[in-house]
């Protein structure tokens, strides 16, 4: 991805050409609330500031009310979408984890995940879940697809050298590409809307994050499920061991933007999260046509240093560049009118929420 000034400007013209075609200059957002349910992890990345030990002070286990009193709220202010992201599996490598489960009555983390999503399906009426909670297998993602409209799993990279010693994912098992790669079919077999991306600067090289990207559109041509791909910025976090590690630069973003929005043309949103970058409105020069999800009364739980802006700031920046900002639900409009991606359980929802394009109605959106 080596560029003069005059080739990186021809680049993202042409993905700003793709972009403006395919997707009629219509840039979205999800209004969404985070829950963090744990962050006790498994898997151990040298990246990562959010995982933690059950005896760390600051680890979280939140119990099904504490989860419905935040969601009630967020309904209120006519949030639709409900993040569950997790530490992955804690009960497998903490003993006193599966004790507290085992305690609650269920069996896994999976069942108790499940649990909430249905409590919160029965306790609101236009809240829809995505859920981002780590490598799953088929069956339960199965069990899953009835409470929730999508899932997520970034790939990160397609590299088995990020694996290996002294490299950031050598404690984290399941941050294997294979493993990760699996799960993404998995959700094509059962016609799960599905979420994911890279992390862009953990360590990888040029060839590989491109290699990443093609493999993720392989796919999605096989299964046509994959609904976005995220393009996200490694952060250094304080306190773990890539502390010092050096970010991608803005230019190193805007090629990795360009050149996804080329592999995956009309096929599939490219997002990259507005709150990991002070001039995140360049990204719109690159390709993206989605701003992800923005919370108004959570932080991002994973960069909590990195508040998101205000979807009103957001709507002010996407109209200065000519485009229009409109809300959708966390499953992408073209999956809203595919019955065989919508479970029976959550059809009526979401066809309550949605204009005859897939995006939110005017009804019920906010403008700030």
């Amino acid at each position: 991805m080596e560029a003069n000034d005059l080739e990186l400007n021809l680049l993202l013209h042409v993905a700003r050409y793709v972009r403006d075609k395919c997707f009629n200059k219509i840039i979205t957002y999800s209004r969404k609330i985070f829950i963090p349910l744990t962050n006790i992890c498994r898997n151990r990345c040298r990246y990562c500031g959010f995982r933690r030990s059950p005896k760390d002070r600051d680890a979280i286990f939140m119990n099904i009310n504490e989860v419905l009193n935040l969601v009630k709220h967020a309904e209120k202010l006519k949030v639709k979408e409900v993040l569950i992201c997790t530490g992955e599996k804690p009960e497998t490598k903490y003993v006193e984890i599966k004790e507290k489960l085992k305690i609650m009555g269920y069996e896994s983390f999976v069942e108790y995940v499940l649990d909430v999503c249905r409590c919160i399906l029965e306790k609101t009426k236009i809240m829809l879940i995505h859920t981002n909670i780590g490598v799953l297998d088929l069956d339960e993602m199965r069990m899953l697809k009835p409470y929730v409209v999508s899932m997520g799993l970034m790939l990160e990279c397609i590299s088995e050298r990020l694996c290996l010693p002294g490299m950031p994912h050598d404690e984290s098992p399941t941050k294997h590409p294979k493993i990760r790669l699996e799960m993404i079919r998995n959700a094509g077999t059962l016609k799960i809307p599905f979420t994911t991306g890279i992390l862009v600067g953990i360590g990888e090289t040029v060839e590989e994050r491109v290699r990443s990207l093609f493999e993720i559109k392989k796919i999605h041509d096989e299964y046509g499920h994959i609904q976005e791909v995220i393009i996200q910025n490694f952060q250094p976090q304080k306190g773990t061991l890539m502390s010092t590690h050096e970010p991608p630069s803005l230019i190193d973003m805007l090629k990795t933007i360009a050149i996804a929005r080329l592999i995956f043309k009309d096929k599939v949103s490219i997002q990259a999260p507005p709150n990991l970058e002070r001039n995140y409105e360049l990204y719109l020069l690159a390709g993206i046509n989605d701003w992800g999800g923005i919370s108004p009364i959570t932080i991002d739980y994973i960069n909590p240093k990195n508040p998101w802006p205000r979807i009103g700031t957001l709507r002010n920046v996407t109209e200065s560049y000519g485009y229009v900002l409109r809300e959708r639900l966390p499953i992408y409009p073209k999956f809203t009118k595919m019955i065989n991606y919508v479970h029976e359980n959550l059809r009526d929802r979401v066809q309550l929420l949605v204009d005859d394009y897939g995006f939110v109605k005017k009804e019920f959106e906010v403008l700030e």
